[in-house]
């Protein structure tokens, strides 16, 4: 589970103080599809950069399974996020040198994995995205929704407990967009708990949650979903 509880964020420069995230309270329950919408500059990426131990919040606090996370050392962070965080973001973030198998390797290499159980790993990722077959194959020889999907297996590969997804079909065409909305259905039935940022309604609501960002704030679903749920079109 994870839980935040009065959140704030806060941005200083000498003469600037800028408040991301204020009084942000929010708790998403092992197994759920939370998505996250919100107007440019809302408060979205920094809560998902937070959740994903990527900043510090400046006040509140942050339990991931019943674990207090703002009393970590950067090294304790590190390794909380290494075990029970995958990360899915807009841009693929694949190495172009390397083939798929590799990609997908590279993280597994950081945290010290064998040989046979990386390779199980990769093999197991590559084959729930339906990208098996094309393991050798580089980046540039496949389309945009499939290096997705590569990038999906990457994060799959550790067998996180919670998938962060920032815009992950940001820069896909909407038939893309809708085989990874199916993908993340499928990983989320398995157990995994998904929270994705997108700016697209008609993905958020695939989700089975949708929160709202406004102001650094949240609410449980943005307007427009509210109001055709309310109309019976949800």
């Amino acid at each position: 589970m994870l839980k935040m509880t009065h959140v704030s964020k806060i941005y200083r420069t000498d003469t600037v103080e800028t408040h991301a995230l204020r009084e942000f309270s929010l708790t998403v329950d092992e197994g759920e599809f939370v998505s996250v919408t919100g107007p440019s500059g809302s408060g979205k990426t920094t809560f998902l950069n937070i959740a994903g131990l990527l900043e510090e919040l400046s006040g509140g606090t942050y339990e991931l399974d019943g674990r207090d996370i703002s009393s970590l050392t950067d090294s304790e962070r590190s390794k909380v996020r290494n075990e029970k965080i995958g990360f899915i973001f807009q841009s693929f973030n694949l190495i172009p040198e390397l083939n798929i198998f590799d990609n997908v390797d590279v993280p597994l290499r950081y945290r010290g994995f064998k040989a046979p159980e990386r390779q199980r790993r990769i093999e197991r990722g590559l084959e729930l995205v339906g990208l098996a077959s094309r393991m050798k194959h580089y980046p540039a020889q496949l389309s945009g929704g499939q290096q997705q999907r590569v990038a999906i297996a990457r994060a799959l590969a550790g067998e996180p407990r919670f998938l962060l997804a920032d815009e992950p079909t940001g820069n896909l065409d909407t038939e893309m967009a809708v085989s990874v909305l199916d993908l993340l259905d499928e990983i989320n039935a398995g157990g995994t708990t998904i929270i994705m940022v997108t700016h697209e309604l008609s993905l958020a609501k695939r989700a089975r949650r949708n929160i709202f960002v406004r102001d650094g704030r949240v609410s449980d679903r943005p307007p427009e979903i509210r109001l055709a749920a309310s109309a019976g079109q949800v």
